[in-house]
């Protein structure tokens, strides 16, 4: 390699004009993760969670490979993710359960949809009851969140009996069906999760005293919907796994037959040698120690890199390793390739499957002190999601 190797090279001109940045969804993996998850955990339910974009991989094309795949079911956080859903005319059960104060108006859009919502407090059920009683469209159908152990969203044990009695009084009433009870896990440690289930399966024998009849009990996720199956009940959520990612460490997707499936790629923007000692972006932190070869990525933080993974992690380029040096920076990145014969326009995969060569995107949540989750929910909206498969 010389020091034509520019952006206006001729090796470059010859070569298609490929994406400067993208992220290949893979919809055939998508659909493969669900029927592989669903014969794991039947004869539960499977609930595929879409919230959040879909993990970052683009909710409606996947909520409808999800469903391919055997979903009954979608979750999403919040009321605008399940009219999303609605609007690009999926008709499947959605569930919305994170709400803010003063969502009168959202819930009524919702009731109207037919989205079932998610309960936390007394206060949310009786405007849910409003919007159906307003004419949204009724009985709105409702699961009861049960806070135990998390601290986050849901009712306390303490909290849950006056809403349990409100909720029959409202489903006697024809405005509300009370469609599930559930809660959700700390995967903390096996005994930590026996703990929430016993809380959990206290307050759903309450509320069948009280009269309440709840078709679905949920609160395995990912993880305890693989490792637990006690813990499967009647229906279980299936969010991070379905995207081909491990829910932790000790799980090994691949021995389930699941695959990654986003890739991120880029091409190869300018290459210029260097001699030994050089510098290499912010800060000088990598400093070259030898005279090499240096290729310009166009992707960076805003594109969801983690900068934390600067000088550590790695890309593929022609099925090849090689290191990210110096700091990643907001639109680009410095990838030392040494004497290889790569060229401007070749594409450079950042994460994908394993199995090809590619570093996986578990590796850069390791190497940025994270975890995989927030590595592919974190790309950017600049770049494009291309659906394949």
């Amino acid at each position: 390699m010389s020091e034509a190797s520019e952006t206006d090279s001729p090796a470059a001109t010859a070569r298609p004009d490929p994406r400067a940045r993208e992220a290949r969804i893979d919809l055939g993996a998508i659909r493969a993760n669900t029927a592989a998850l669903r014969e794991l955990v039947a004869p539960a339910r499977v609930m595929v969670v879409v919230k959040a974009g879909a993990y970052g991989h683009g909710a409606v094309p996947v909520a409808r490979a999800a469903l391919e795949g055997g979903a009954d079911e979608l979750g999403v956080a919040d009321i605008a993710e399940a009219l999303e859903l609605r609007s690009a005319g999926i008709t499947a059960p959605v569930l919305a359960w994170l709400h803010a104060g003063g969502l009168d108006a959202a819930f009524a859009s919702a009731v109207a949809a037919g989205v079932e919502l998610g309960v936390s407090s007394l206060a949310q059920l009786e405007a849910v009851a409003r919007a159906a009683e307003a004419g949204a469209g009724g009985p709105a159908v409702v699961h009861l969140k049960i806070d135990t152990g998390l601290s986050r969203n849901g009712l306390s044990p303490a909290q849950a009996p006056s809403v349990v009695a409100r909720a029959r009084e409202l489903e006697s009433a024809g405005l509300v069906r009370v469609r599930g009870i559930f809660s959700h896990l700390s995967n903390t440690s096996h005994d930590d999760d026996d703990a929430q289930l016993a809380v959990l399966l206290e307050q759903i024998a309450a509320a069948g005293a009280a009269g309440l009849c709840p078709e679905v009990r949920h609160l395995a996720a990912s993880e305890a919907a693989i490792t637990r199956p006690d813990l499967r009940l009647d229906m279980v959520r299936l969010g991070i796994a379905v995207y081909g990612l491990p829910p932790s460490p000790a799980i090994d997707v691949a021995r389930l037959g699941l695959r990654p499936a986003m890739e991120l790629r880029g091409a190869i923007a300018a290459i210029r040698r260097v001699p030994v000692g050089a510098g290499v972006s912010y800060g000088f932190t990598h400093r070259t120690a030898r005279a090499t070869h240096l290729a310009l990525v166009p992707l960076g933080y805003a594109d969801g890199l983690p900068r934390a993974a600067s000088g550590r992690a790695e890309v593929a380029i022609g099925g090849e390793r090689f290191p990210i040096v110096g700091r990643i920076a907001m639109d680009q990145c410095v990838v030392e390739i040494g004497d290889a014969p790569v060229a401007v326009g070749d594409s450079v995969v950042l994460w994908g499957d394993p199995a090809t060569g590619a570093p996986s995107a578990e590796q850069w949540a390791l190497d940025a002190g994270t975890i995989g989750y927030e590595i592919v929910t974190r790309v950017g909206p600049r770049v494009p999601r291309v659906p394949v498969g």
